[in-house]
Order: structure tokens, then C-alpha cells, then sequence
């Protein structure tokens, strides 16, 4: 992760949360909107910015455990690697989407209540006993117990 530019967000989630299936692995993706706010001295009021919005993927089990927890309107926390690409929009135009890859993703509690439920540890794969071999290659006599 070398001179990647990891980032840190709080926002809402904009959208309901899609998992897809790109290549056999399950990727979330949302967008987040994050709306800056400052304090106006001239008015002594606190003035909302223009909404900032991100999308963002989630790979595999955080794909998964994400699908299950994620709503639009849920406020939350992300942090991941700062991706931008260039498209060409249906006007023609170009345009800049500015990505995140999430590596967390969390509820906000400054917000609200949240529950957390531990998901079960996923056993690895028993793998097959090996067949017993001789060194040289020919299986082993089966033992028999006297």
C-alpha cells in the first residue's frame, strides 16, 4: 500500500447498496454523500456546503457482511484507498468520479444506536488425507490391526 492515498469519510449512505458478482467474488457498492458545514460569523449561523459525493465498493466478506448491515439513509464511516477515473458522461462530457475502496465501513455512533452481531468463523476446507505412499511411489500395504 505504498504511496496509495487512503482516506477517512462521515457521511450518509445516498443509494440502497448493490452486491454484484465479478468473477465469482461479491463486491457492495454505494454512494456516500458528505455535506461540509462551517460557521458563518456574518450571520452567526452554520451553513451546510455543496454535498460531496463517493462512491464506494466493498469486496468479498465485506461485501457480504456489508449487504446485510448497509441502508440508504444509514450514516456512516469509511476508510479506504481514494481511487478517480475519467468517463465520458451521456452528454459527452467529461467528468471525474471520485471512488473509494473500502477496507472499513462502519455506522456512525455519533448518529445513532447500533448492534453488532460477530459473524461465525468460517472453517477452512478439510483438505483430503493424504493417501499413505512408499518412497518410492506405490501406495502402502493397508494397516491391519492385530
Amino acid at each position: 500500500m505504498a504511496n496509495e492515498t487512503m482516506v477517512t469519510i462521515q457521511g450518509w449512505i445516498g443509494n440502497a447498496p448493490v452486491v454484484r458478482d465479478v468473477g465469482g467474488v461479491p463486491v457492495l457498492n454505494f454512494r456516500v454523500g458528505c455535506t461540509p458545514r462551517h460557521f458563518n460569523k456574518a450571520t452567526d449561523t452554520w451553513v451546510d456546503s455543496e454535498t460531496q459525493w463517493y462512491g464506494v465498493s466493498a469486496w468479498r466478506r465485506l461485501a457480504a457482511h456489508g449487504a446485510k448491515s448497509l441502508r440508504q439513509g444509514d450514516p456512516v464511516v469509511i476508510h479506504g484507498r481514494l481511487n478517480h477515473r475519467t468517463y465520458v458522461n451521456k452528454n459527452g462530457l467529461e467528468a471525474v468520479a471520485v471512488e473509494i475502496e473500502a477496507f472499513t465501513i462502519g455506522h456512525d455512533l455519533s448518529r445513532g444506536i447500533a448492534s453488532f452481531v460477530k459473524a461465525p468463523a468460517q472453517a477452512p476446507a478439510a483438505a483430503p488425507a493424504p493417501a499413505s505412499v512408499e518412497p518410492w511411489g506405490a501406495p502402502a500395504a493397508p494397516h491391519v490391526a492385530a
